[in-house]
């Protein structure tokens, strides 16, 4: 299965994290088949590409507890369900 998870980058206790698209049996810091956003626990700041993940979304991708949280801060799933009903 495909899933939208962290993959954690950055030095020790100064984490930030990327949003990839990965096999669900790959490790965490394993190599991912598409980068699509950036999380910074510590400022909150995220940066997504929200076309890609949308595409992602409707393929079948299923996005971890953490990332979804993520998205519904940035209204991604809206975008989902409009691109989803043209």
């Amino acid at each position: 299965m495909i899933k939208l998870r962290l993959k954690r980058f950055g030095k020790k206790r100064e984490a930030s994290y990327r949003i990839v698209v990965i096999n669900s049996r790959s490790r965490r810091d394993g190599r991912p088949l598409e980068e699509l956003g950036f999380y910074n626990p510590r400022t909150d700041e995220t940066r997504l590409d929200v076309p890609g993940i949308v595409r992602r979304l409707q393929q079948g991708a299923q996005p971890t507890d953490t990332v979804r949280r993520i998205l519904e801060k940035a209204n991604v799933f809206e975008q989902v369900s409009a691109s989803a009903n043209q």
